[in-house]
């Protein structure tokens, strides 16, 4: 009971203090469960947000889920996940209510300028953190590369750069 007590606690602390949404959120999950907390190593982590990602919904909710599953099974699985929910259902009902009353003003879209600036910036760094894990010689270079101009230069759809990435990594597996 007391780990399920610290999973949904962990992770109600970083949905509470992180703001940005779930990319955002990767660099302290990884650092608390992989640094901290010693529940994932960094090679599980990194499978951790691969399959995350590749699940429909949000990021944060999906690690929280993987990580409480990981630790303490369906039950972890449902602390961590609840954890890392709850701050933000109870900022956005809070929010709504105290925009309502505020209206148009200069300082809050300021502030939230300023939010939005310091969330890519988090973003960036946990590409930057993953890339530093995952990307490993001329090929993954490449392989990276080549994703990032399709899909930001060419407009590909995401999925096309994943799917030629591992047929890339398989035919070049097979052949080394």
């Amino acid at each position: 009971m007391k780990e399920l007590f610290v999973l949904f606690a962990t992770f109600f602390k970083m949905g509470l203090f992180t703001i940005g949404g779930g990319l955002a959120m990767i660099p302290l999950i990884q650092h608390t469960v992989v640094d901290k907390k010693g529940w994932l190593t960094e090679e599980k982590m990194v499978d951790c947000i691969a399959v995350s990602q590749s699940l429909p919904g949000v990021i944060a909710i999906n690690v929280a889920t993987y990580v409480g599953n990981a630790k303490r099974g369906f039950s972890g699985a449902l602390a961590a996940s609840f954890g890392v929910i709850l701050p933000s259902f109870i900022i956005i009902i809070s929010a709504v209510i105290l925009i309502g009353t505020v209206g148009p003003n200069h300082i809050v879209e300021g502030a939230f300028t300023g939010i939005k600036a310091a969330s890519c910036g988090l973003i960036a760094y946990a590409a930057y953190r993953q890339g530093k894990q995952v990307i490993k010689g001329r090929f993954g270079i490449l392989i990276a590369v080549a994703s990032f101009a399709a899909v930001v230069f060419f407009g590909v759809f995401a999925i096309w750069p994943i799917i030629f990435g591992g047929t890339a990594g398989l035919i070049f597996g097979r052949a080394k």
